[in-house]
């Protein structure tokens, strides 16, 4: 790990050309904290990036319940979950960068903050932090803890080096029956199974307002435009999408008289320009959310394959109330698919690849409920698009039935909260 340090410093260099916020605090990166040192005593929450720190966030609102004045130490290590991070500070809390897993960059960290609960968010172990912390005698859980088959594989190719790492931890807190089971073969101790945070993601009425302004603006004379989204696309499978549009003239000439309206989303914002050029590259008429203001523009035109490319961050939750369904990204690619559970949430069909390991038991109970499809591949995807725009009835049925699941499955975050709590 030592001996790697000059390509990662390398890798944030040509990283923080497309995201400018990977180069800020760069000595944190390898465990030197400027200023003066915080008061010890906070909880400590890692949340690699986005999606974790999503789920962060729930765990979060529901300690500040349980703990009243609990004063949060929020680490990340990327740029998109240290900007969605800052929204959930408040005064008194402190964000920083998790150092490189190196045993004196992680006991500068914790000399530093001297937390005094640490928290990993789903599924990031570290060695060298794992044994720091238990020199330090700070103890360390794994909350909404998962872990699929393919990375089991990979650890126990790593025993000798996964195997203490897990076994160290204070608490293993289990999204399923499935994942505490594969994390006990790696050695841990699963203290319980309380279920996927994500479902308790909270209502956004602001949210549903802005989606709802958008949709208007989307109207070609008056009448509703069907909106598709392809949600959280990984790098390849936009390409994936064009050229099965483009495969059936026939169905493309359909899609083109109902009027559809592609919403695009990324998954990484460093992709944002290089998609909306490739796209117009294409021909097709593109409409970026960075150019709008509270909705976009009116004259949408409706004859051609128009798109509306979501080059923003935290809005997903307006993303999916905006539109009529979704296509899961990570899942037409063996990536091991996107969370679906935040568009059941928010009444979003989903239409999935084959690829959903990474979440493979939400996709099965969507999948099994009705509010999600699978599919084959992405001329197969497109196939049950026009199937649910000719049979508008299935298409409500699979929205009602993701808010049905969605809220049989809360209260994770009460006993996450709860269980987190004792350990202090």
């Amino acid at each position: 790990m030592r001996a790697l340090q000059p390509l990662l410093r390398r890798k944030f260099r040509r990283r923080g050309q497309q995201e400018p916020g990977y180069l800020d605090h760069m000595p944190q990166r390898f465990g030197f904290y400027e200023g003066v040192a915080p008061e010890p005593g906070r909880i400590w929450v890692h949340a690699v990036s986005l999606g974790e720190t999503r789920a962060a966030a729930i765990l979060i609102e529901a300690l500040r319940h349980v703990r009243p004045g609990m004063r949060l130490l929020l680490t990340h290590s990327t740029a998109t979950g240290w900007a969605q991070g800052q929204a959930l500070l408040r005064p008194g809390d402190a964000q920083a960068w998790l150092p490189w897993d190196t045993p004196e960059a992680t006991r500068r960290f914790l000399q530093h903050h001297r937390p005094q609960l640490g928290i990993l968010m789903e599924t990031e172990v570290w060695p060298a932090l794992v044994q720091s912390c238990v020199q330090a005698q700070v103890p360390l859980a794994l909350a909404n803890a998962r872990l699929n088959d393919k990375s089991l594989r990979s650890a126990l190719r790593w025993s000798w080096l996964s195997g203490p790492a897990y076994r160290r931890l204070t608490a293993v807190l289990a999204q399923s029956p499935d994942d505490g089971a594969r994390l006990e073969q790696l050695g841990a101790t699963v203290q319980a199974v309380l279920g996927n945070l994500k479902f308790d993601v909270p209502a956004q009425p602001d949210a549903q307002a802005l989606a709802q302004v958008w949709r208007q603006r989307w109207q070609h004379q008056g009448t509703p435009r069907p909106v598709v989204m392809l949600a959280s696309s990984r790098e390849g499978e936009e390409a994936l999408w064009l050229q099965a549009l483009m495969a059936n003239t026939d169905r493309l000439t359909a899609l083109k008289a109902a009027g559809v309206v592609w919403l695009l989303v990324p998954r990484h914002p460093q992709r944002f320009d290089d998609i909306h050029a490739w796209l117009t590259s294409q021909g097709l008429a593109v409409v970026r959310r960075s150019s709008w203001d509270m909705g976009p523009p009116l004259q949408v035109p409706s004859e051609q394959v128009t798109v509306c490319l979501g080059d923003s961050l935290g809005e997903m939750p307006v993303y999916f109330q905006s539109a009529d369904m979704a296509l899961l990204g990570g899942s037409f690619m063996p990536l091991g698919g996107q969370n679906l559970i935040e568009a059941a949430a928010f009444g979003c069909p989903v239409i999935m690849g084959p690829h959903t390991f990474n979440f493979a038991e939400a996709a099965q109970n969507a999948q099994q409920v009705g509010a999600a499809m699978r599919v084959s591949d992405m001329d197969s995807a497109l196939d049950q698009v026009w199937a649910w725009l000719r049979q508008p009835a299935e298409l409500t049925s699979a929205s009602q039935k993701g808010l049905d699941l969605v809220a049989q499955s809360r209260g994770a975050a009460q006993r996450y909260a709860q269980a987190l709590a004792s350990l202090v």
